[in-house]
Parts: structure tokens; sequence; C-alpha cells
């Protein structure tokens, strides 16, 4: 063989194995089998974001707990003794604080999420990934920030416990991966739309609290939705993270709570159809706006 054998071999095996990247158009179709083949990337982009976020601060991990704590004190002052809030029985801290877990990992991926693209710009511009990488990345290091307030609130049933408080969880706790299930795709479907419009119009991420504080108040955090007779209760599911903190409220502190107080099935498959319609909107308008966000981030 001679070297112009050599040469055109050569040649037709680079062609062979050469991708050609074309920017897309109009609505296109997710390449689920795509992002499974970037899963290691998805794992180190969500430790980098976990050990950027605490380095080189003084009480590191500790500020994912200072947070939700410090809210329940607040409203615990406020809403649990000044406006004498119902809590149907229990202690204002452990019931504000059991719906407080699931609701700070929705708003914090929520948070990470809108702002994930146009905080990975650099990366965008240079290396050919999936983008839905970065946002279901921001999300999923939330999960840490939850485990470490999920630890604040058993220390909460235990200290009142000693005081003559009974919390002994439901058979109902087996189903917490259920709702944490769904505030993860309703804080990702969100968090789509949000990232995919902030990457075009900046002021989104001033929008993004506004947004994440009118959800925290249409939210039963500091009310419960059980004041509420049907159909409105069920009605309520519309906002998917009724139906999460509610069920969170009732697998926790249900042998201390009403059975009335229990999420309904329909509340809660209204949320999870609500949940799901959010995600796959998400998905698709993420996917549509794809093509123009190493342009303009």
């Amino acid at each position: 063989m001679n070297a112009d054998d050599i040469s055109q071999n050569t040649a037709a095996m680079a062609a062979s194995q050469c991708i050609q990247i074309r920017p897309t158009k109009g609505w296109v179709s997710v390449r689920w089998a795509e992002l499974w083949a970037y899963r290691e990337l998805l794992f180190f982009l969500m430790l980098r974001d976990i050990t950027i976020r605490y380095k080189q601060t003084v009480l590191g991990a500790g500020w994912a707990i200072i947070q939700p704590v410090m809210t329940m004190v607040v409203f615990s002052v406020i809403i649990g003794r000044v406006a004498k809030g119902q809590s149907y029985g229990l202690p204002y801290p452990v019931f504000f604080f059991a719906a407080m877990l699931p609701w700070t990992f929705f708003s914090n991926g929520l948070e990470r999420a809108s702002n994930s693209l146009v905080g990975n710009s650099a990366i965008l511009k240079k290396v050919y990934f999936p983008r839905l990488v970065i946002p279901i990345s921001s999300v999923l290091s939330s999960f840490v920030d939850f485990c470490l307030a999920f630890l604040v609130q058993i220390a909460l049933m235990i200290g009142y416990s000693v005081k003559g408080f009974s919390f002994v969880p439901m058979p109902h706790v087996l189903f917490l991966p259920l709702l944490l299930l769904i505030a993860f795709m309703t804080s990702l479907g969100a968090g789509l739309w949000l990232s995919a419009m902030n990457v075009q119009f900046r002021d989104v991420r001033y929008a993004v609290p506004f947004l994440a504080q009118m959800w925290f108040f249409v939210t039963p955090i500091i009310w419960g939705s059980a004041k509420f007779s049907e159909p409105w209760r069920t009605l309520c599911g519309l906002n998917p993270m009724a139906s999460v903190v509610e069920g969170f409220r009732y697998a926790l502190l249900g042998r201390a709570l009403d059975p009335g107080f229990a999420p309904s099935s329909s509340m809660i498959a209204l949320s999870v159809l609500s949940a799901s319609l959010l995600l796959v909107g998400g998905v698709f308008y993420f996917a549509r706006m794809e093509r123009t966000f190493a342009d303009v981030a």
C-alpha cells in the first residue's frame, strides 16, 4: 500500500467519524440518547456547583440550614405568635418547617436553573454538549441543601417530642420520594422556561425572585389548605407545590393532625398533571431556543 492509498484511507476514516453540527430549524425533538451519553458531565457539573457554592465560605454548607431556619423563626414570631396563625394544634415551627423542606428545594432549584445558562456562557460558546445538562445539574445540586434541612426537621420533631408532643411519621412517609419528584419536575420545568428566556431577555433574572416570592404566598406553607372546602381545595393542586408541601406535612406529622388534613388523591393527580405539562412545555421550548444560546449568551 503506497502513501496515496494510506492518505485516502485516513481521510475516509476521518470523514466517517466526523460529526457535523448544524443549527436546527423550527420545533425540534429532544435528543434523549445524547443526554444520557453525557450523564457523567451532568454529575461533574452538579459536583462543581456544590463545591463552588460553599467554597471559601466561613459557614460552608451551614448556609443551606440558615436560610430555612431563619425564615421559620421570622414566621413563627409573626404568624405563630403575633397573628395567632392556625397550626392545627401543632407547634408552629414544626408545622411551618415541614412545608419549608420541599419549598426550599424547589425555590433554590428554580433560581439556580434560571441563571444557569448565563452563568455558564463561556462553556456554551466553546464546547458542544446537550444544553439541557446545565439546568438539570443546577436543580439536582439543590438536593444536598434539602438533605441538610431535613436533619433540622428531625431535630425539631425530637425536640418538641420531649415537650410532650407526639410526632410519629405516617406510613405515607414512603411517598416522600414521589412528592420530591413532583417538586423536581416543577422546579426544572419552570427553570427551563426561565433559563431559555433569560438568555434572550436579561430582565428575567430580576423577575425570578419576585416570581418565587409570589409563588411562596400562593402555596399553603404558612396557612395550610385544610381550611378550604371542596372543590377549592382540589383546585389548589393546579399549583404543583401545594400538594407537595401538604403531602410532606401530613407524611411527617400526620398522626398529630386531623386525618382530613391529608391532600386528596384528586389534588395530587392535578398537581402531577400540572407539573408534567410545565416540564414537557419547558423541555420543548428550551430545545426550540437552544440554537441561539451560543450567539447571545
